[in-house]
């Protein structure tokens, strides 16, 4: 089911799919979403500890020295930042890092799943679109999908990071198990899809009309089209179906790599 497009309900997408492809079609660009899956969230947890450790270090630095200083000249200011949340910034951080590098991936994806007449495979697509528009076509429509990855990622961060230490102080425990992160994780999913649903809604109207020929200009115009044409409640369809998607894979995430990470400390410094 693509974001606020096609049949207006879940079941309605499915066996349209079915009736179209064949159960086949459930898993249209699976491949190549695995392929981007997998070093996306490398590069975004990787980033995400790094800019938090390097965040929260900066921070207590900046309390021994009274702020950073921003020198003008022969003047000299003291810059309270104390306020920036380190996970806040490293979950910004995490998100940008792996747009960027990530994105062809990304483009590959949607045109498979969105086109598969047009690209029925792989390599076709590839070919295709470097053949379109060079190496630039790979990168088409990377500001909007900024855009809409920034608020995400930053809220999708903080609330897991802000849950887990709100429930191991209430519980008086300090790590949860893998059910309870797995929970936490599904919550911080819904809850950061939630917050910037809207602007997947625009970024996927972006896409699909850009294939179609009738592209609005920017973000805002597409969010307005939706609007106009689907009222308020049109900025949020498609929400069930993605929440379905993103509890899961969210809470599943965060269950592994709390796992992984316990082994490899563990295996670091054994006891």
């Amino acid at each position: 089911m693509v974001v606020g497009v096609g049949s207006k309900n879940i079941s309605g997408s499915f066996l349209e799919v079915v009736e179209q492809q064949g159960w086949t079609g459930l898993w249209a660009g699976n491949a190549i979403n695995m392929l981007r899956i997998i070093p996306t969230q490398a590069i975004e947890l990787g980033t995400f500890e790094c800019v938090k450790r390097a965040m929260t270090s900066a921070q207590e630095k900046w309390k021994q020295d009274d702020g950073p200083k921003l020198q003008i000249g022969n003047f000299s200011f003291n810059l309270n930042l104390s306020w920036l949340s380190p996970v806040a910034v490293a979950g910004a951080a995490a998100g940008i890092a792996g747009t960027i590098v990530c994105h062809p991936l990304e483009v590959l994806k949607d045109r498979l799943t969105v086109s598969p007449d047009a690209y029925p495979s792989l390599s076709v697509a590839v070919s295709k679109i470097y053949k379109d528009g060079g190496i630039g076509a790979f990168y088409a429509g990377i500001s909007p999908t900024l855009i809409g990855m920034l608020p995400y990622s930053t809220c999708y961060y903080f609330m897991y990071d802000t849950m887990k230490k709100s429930y191991c102080q209430s519980k008086n425990k300090e790590s949860l198990n893998r059910p309870e992160l797995l929970l936490i994780g599904a919550l911080a999913g819904l809850t950061a899809s939630t917050i910037s649903f809207p602007l997947e809604v625009a970024r996927k109207r972006l896409m699909v009309g850009a294939l179609q020929g009738k592209c609005p200009p920017h973000m805002a115009a597409a969010l307005s089209e939706v609007v106009r044409e689907q009222g308020l409640l049109g900025l949020y369809r498609g929400w069930g179906a993605s929440c379905l998607k993103v509890m899961p894979s969210s809470g599943i995430t965060w269950m592994f790599y709390e796992a992984w990470k316990d082994i490899l400390l563990l295996q670091r410094h054994p006891l």
